[in-house]
């Protein structure tokens, strides 16, 4: 395992769990490896020169940054391997110019290091630079998940940035959340339940019907009044204005909703999508 951080933390301890031996883990930091390795019964090494020449596979989980310098370093060492990154946005061609085996080896989920995982629903998404990686990929996927696909870069690319919308920008909202709850002494908690059921809703129906609020009936009585309350925040506030702008632009592009309320009309009153009528004004 090349790499200690949140990933390579729990994908290093599931794989152990499933009876996979890892061999060696190498971090920057001797520290950060020796976490990991005492873990999963491992070697800990922090130098590129004492990376074993047995392994069958070696995984690279690293910041992108750094995956094309640490490459030819390790693929040096062990060059019969077959080697594969983790990344979503990285291309499996970073391995060409220096291993004859390769891969992609991308479970779509976010990780941290002290927080467990069950791997099982957890899609992976494999690509290889011949049938026999690709079949040991896939097997090796097998021994976490229950959905294991194939993906090639192009793919996993537009994959990853769903995901930095999904996950990440959702998440900097509850942030921005809680700083404003914050202010007030309010404790974040009140909002948990709101955020366990927008999250539920989008498993059983699409998140455009799903979609609430100000924004979707375009109810600018309160969207100026909200906006003013971020005054204080400029970025929050643009945050604010773009999110809005975006929400409603999206549900004008799929369905009847006015795109342009113009002043006096009433906005829809339930926050969906339908059509306005003569008897909504």
């Amino acid at each position: 395992m090349i790499g200690a951080g949140n990933l390579a933390t729990r994908l290093a301890c599931a794989l152990h769990e499933s009876g996979c031996s890892i061999i060696q883990v190498f971090s920057r930091t001797m520290r950060s490896a020796e976490l990991l390795a005492k873990q999963v019964e491992a070697q800990p090494i922090c130098n590129t020169e004492e990376v074993d020449n047995r392994a069958d596979v070696l995984f690279f989980a690293l910041a992108d940054k750094v995956l094309p310098d640490i490459i030819p370093l390790v693929a040096a060492r062990n060059p019969k391997a077959l080697m594969a990154h983790t990344a979503g946005s990285m291309p499996m061609r970073v391995f060409s110019p220096h291993a004859k085996r390769y891969g992609v080896f991308y479970p779509l989920q976010t990780f941290s290091k002290f927080r467990e995982v069950d791997f099982k629903p957890i899609p992976f998404f494999i690509e290889a630079s011949d049938g026999e990686g690709l079949s040991l990929l896939k097997t090796l996927a097998g021994l976490l998940s229950e959905k294991v696909y194939e993906a090639d870069s192009e793919q996993r690319k537009r994959l990853h940035l769903a995901a930095v919308f999904a996950n990440n920008f959702a998440n900097h909202c509850y942030a921005l959340s809680q700083q404003l709850l914050q202010q007030y002494d309010l404790p974040f908690e009140v909002l948990l339940p709101l955020i366990d059921e927008t999250a539920a809703k989008v498993h059983d129906m699409a998140p455009l019907k799903a979609q609430t609020g100000p924004a979707i009936r375009f109810d600018e009585n309160v969207i100026r009044a909200q906006e003013k309350l971020l005054e204080g925040s400029p970025i929050s506030q643009q945050v604010y204005r773009l999110m809005s702008e975006s929400i409603h632009r999206l549900a004008v592009e799929n369905t009847a909703v006015p795109s342009n309320p113009t002043p006096g009309e009433k906005p829809h009153d339930n926050g969906s999508t339908s059509t306005s009528t003569n008897s909504d004004k």
